[in-house]
């Protein structure tokens, strides 16, 4: 059965809890084999700190390398005017609302930060 799909929803503008918690947790969930697939979720203020910080686009980088996938809201990315950065950082920018009601709907496992 494996360890699952972990979904992190992250939130959070602030770098601090970016870089040791999320990004922490994520690389060493697979890492580690935690969980067989991590899945991160930009949204709101972190696609903004994510669009506008190199330190954390380092980090955004290094996740993917280890095969964290990483996916943002559209809709913030757009009105936060980072839409484009973050897709050049290869990170899957699409409409999250219908997903992540999927994901609840399921009772995936889900960390919100």
């Amino acid at each position: 059965m494996g360890n699952g799909h972990l979904y992190i929803l992250w939130t959070s503008g602030d770098p601090v809890t970016a870089e040791k918690m999320v990004f922490m947790y994520a690389i060493n969930s697979l890492k580690k084999k935690w969980w067989d697939k991590v899945t991160l979720v930009v949204w709101g203020a972190a696609a903004q700190l994510a669009g506008q910080d190199a330190k954390i686009q380092k980090k955004l980088k290094e996740a993917q390398k280890v095969g964290v996938h990483v996916a943002a809201c559209k809709a913030c990315a757009d009105q936060l005017g980072v839409t484009e950065v973050l897709e050049n950082l290869g990170v899957e920018v699409i409409y999250w609302g219908g997903p992540l009601t999927e994901v609840l709907k399921k009772g995936e496992k889900l960390l919100t930060i």
